[in-house]
């Protein structure tokens, strides 16, 4: 579990296919303190530790978790935000998140207002439905709060504010048209969303 708060930035220093793909990703964490087999989301992707050293942890990325991300994420040199599995008595500052991403959205536009920087972001429809004006959702694992949600033909397209101190915490701070990020809906939305079917 983790709260979409990134503590850290990453960068992909090698990449390794062994069947799933293996990957050294160099941090700033103190790696004495992370266990193996702990969690660490990855641009919104929960994997789990298995291997370490002074300033690098492995992952190993399933063929289903390359799959369900953003095209080109897991490309050596790529920067990552990081974010260390939320433990018992720690500040709950962004919203609940799991680690599974739920689609991939493609970012439409990015504005300048005043410091910050207004995104528009066009998504399919399997995540259309969980997406509410002043509600939460999670891009490549950044908390952040919908500003307003349009019904597209097949789609949505919904807008967010970056603030000037996200933009420097997390990769956002070269966010551009173009660019391909991983939605994670509420996970209220997600529980919600069954319940209605399941009553249809």
């Amino acid at each position: 579990m983790f709260t979409g708060i990134i503590t850290d930035i990453g960068r992909i220093e090698a990449a390794e296919a062994r069947g799933d793909l293996r990957l050294r990703i160099g941090c700033g964490y103190d790696m004495a303190s992370v266990d193996l087999g702990a969690s660490i989301a990855c641009s919104g992707v929960c994997l789990t530790v298995v291997d370490k050293g002074e300033n690098w942890f492995a992952v190993d990325v399933s063929t289903e978790s390359q799959s369900r991300t953003a095209p080109g994420m897991w490309e050596e040199g790529r920067r990552l935000n990081l974010e260390r599995a939320l433990r018992v008595g720690d500040e709950l500052g962004g919203h609940i998140v799991t680690g599974h991403v739920d689609g991939i959205g493609e970012v439409e536009g990015v504005t300048e207002v005043g410091g910050s920087k207004r995104v528009a972001i066009v998504a399919g429809e399997e995540v259309a439905p969980y997406l509410a004006a002043k509600g939460s959702v999670t891009l490549d694992g950044v908390s952040l709060t919908v500003n307003e949600v349009e019904n597209l033909s097949g789609g949505v397209r919904f807008g967010i504010n970056i603030i000037p101190h996200t933009a420097e915490q997390t990769t956002f701070d070269e966010i551009a048209p173009g660019r391909r990020l991983n939605i994670e809906i509420d996970i209220l939305a997600r529980y919600l969303g069954r319940m209605l079917e399941l009553r249809r």
